[in-house]
């Protein structure tokens, strides 16, 4: 038997959190390009929507204003998260994985490794070209919900897709690469 019975707000917000926490520190992940950065985004981001519950419960997606939350503190802790950095010294990417002589294991490695190549890539933009590109092609929100997001227009948002993609392809220099990474970058979709 519960001593104490949680109001239905409260209810409400626990199954938002349970539903919304992966999408979120994926969406962090890509931005920031920090795991941990990106958890303690996410529970910033419930922190700010917790605090304002009652309103944004009756929101039509509640997710999206979380979402924008998170990409505003994403966006303006880059220079402090880049001043720090700099103080540690860059990581190194990580190693790839081993080589095995099989033509299914080098398939498998090859698509890994596009993928850590694309997001290696992504970490190299500027983080307003970043957060466009992982709004836009991860989380799959239309040029209108970006522009909604960041609180730009929609000519903003189209422009900077163009000149992070074309920086994508100078990023990921092997001409076959650029090709497959073109069509995986727009197709891809990055699971936790």
């Amino acid at each position: 038997m519960q001593l104490v019975q949680r109001d239905q707000g409260g209810l409400a917000f626990e199954r938002f959190v349970s539903e919304s926490a992966d999408s979120l520190l994926r969406t962090a992940y890509l931005v920031t390009g920090d795991a941990s950065h990106a958890e303690d985004l996410v529970q910033e981001s419930f922190l700010k929507v917790a605090r304002r519950w009652a309103r944004v419960s009756s929101m039509d997606s509640p997710r999206a204003y979380a979402r924008k939350i998170l990409v505003n503190l994403a966006l303006d802790g880059t220079k402090r998260r880049s001043l720090h950095r700099d103080e540690l010294g860059k990581k190194s990417p990580p190693a790839g994985p081993p080589r095995w002589e099989s033509e299914i294991s080098r398939g498998a490695f090859a698509a890994v490794d596009d993928r850590l190549e694309l997001i290696r890539a992504l970490g190299e933009l500027p983080p307003r070209q970043r957060a466009v590109l992982v709004l836009r092609y991860f989380d799959d929100l239309s040029e209108s919900e970006v522009a909604s997001t960041l609180g730009c227009s929609l000519g903003t948002v189209k422009s900077t897709t163009s000149r992070a993609l074309e920086r994508m392809r100078a990023l990921v220099p092997k001409e076959e690469a650029t090709a497959r990474a073109d069509a995986r970058f727009l197709a891809c979709r990055v699971k936790g």
